[in-house]
């Protein structure tokens, strides 16, 4: 992968703030042709640098509950557990972490007999995994995935004021 330019920063910070926004309008914002932005956001598509997806709360669309799992792995078993999980449909994010734990996998259930059948009928099968512990959302107060990219300032969600990602680290 080719590191991110300019151009291509500002693309993703674009799409960041508005993913639903006109290659046209990015184009005219950046001075570059419609093909240019095009290209590019099919590049870092391709390369995994960037993704386009609506995000919905979980609970505002029928799911009643979401949870973080924090789990220990068998030294060794890392990769094997990653893949079995990434797998799950009910799994949303898939993380190596350092500390307390190995992974934090957050995931999103029906109700509370889904996420019942999930936990021991298929997720504690799973060879290499040691513990588990699961911290139950709640409430979601903020989803947010606009933090900017690079120092490229960015309009982020509710307040419209401009943060810098260097302002975000503070």
């Amino acid at each position: 992968m080719a590191p991110l330019d300019e151009i291509d920063r500002r693309i993703v910070a674009e799409l960041q703030v508005e993913g639903r926004r006109s290659y046209t309008k990015i184009a005219a914002d950046l001075g570059v042709s419609e093909s240019v932005v095009r290209f590019r956001v099919q590049r870092l598509e391709r390369e995994g640098v960037l993704q386009i997806v609506g995000i919905a709360d979980p609970f505002k669309i029928g799911f009643e509950l979401m949870t973080l799992l924090g789990v220990r792995i068998v030294p060794g078993q890392l990769k094997g557990v990653v893949k079995a999980l990434e797998a799950f449909p009910e799994t949303s994010y898939v993380a190596t972490v350092a500390g307390g734990f190995d992974l934090f996998v957050e995931i999103v259930c029906r109700d509370t007999a889904h996420f019942n059948e999930l936990l021991t009928g298929r997720l504690q099968n799973i060879p290499g995994i040691a513990e588990t512990t699961s911290f139950m959302i709640l409430e979601i107060h903020k989803m947010a995935y606009g933090w900017g990219v690079g120092g490229i300032s960015t309009p982020l969600a509710n307040d419209g004021a401009e943060t810098t990602a260097a302002e975000l680290t503070e």
